[in-house]
């Protein structure tokens, strides 16, 4: 998988550890088709690794969120691979609230949009996520059918 070899790659530069814990949440969370929450995380965690715990899939998350590897979808309360972890970015999501895909975009245009807003006003961004609810095109498509 070509992003568990990026994942470890930034690590190693970073001298930091992947843990097989961190791997194996990070691999759940780019093979998986939807967002998860931890405690789904937790769930499948469970036939790969040995008594898993809330704090261990909480902590690998925290690393893997610090790192950039992946992201947190705030009004998901759930948590997805990031499509090009090798550069830092901020990030907006396509949510589909029919269908629950998620599509990651990284749009300059609209970083610098919310960054020069924010200076208008002396807010400081931690963390320029957008996230936008809506209805992907396959959903739409079914809807017109």
């Amino acid at each position: 998988m070509q992003v568990m070899e990026c994942a470890e790659g930034l690590c190693r530069a970073r001298g930091v550890r992947l843990t097989d814990q961190r791997k194996a949440v990070l691999r759940m969370l780019c093979l998986s088709d939807k967002p998860l929450t931890a405690y789904e995380l937790l769930e499948r965690m469970r036939g790969v690794v040995k008594n898993p715990a809330p704090p261990t899939v909480y902590r690998a998350l925290d690393f893997l969120l610090e790192q950039g590897l992946v992201h947190k979808l705030e009004s998901l309360h759930a948590y997805v691979g990031c499509a090009h972890p090798d550069h830092p970015h901020a990030s907006q999501f396509l949510i589909c609230d029919a269908c629950g895909e998620v599509a990651e975009v990284e749009d300059l245009r609209v970083a610098e949009s919310l960054k020069a807003a924010g200076k208008a006003i002396g807010f400081r961004a931690k963390r320029p996520v957008v996230e936008v609810l809506g209805t992907c095109a396959q959903c739409s498509a079914k809807r017109h059918e």
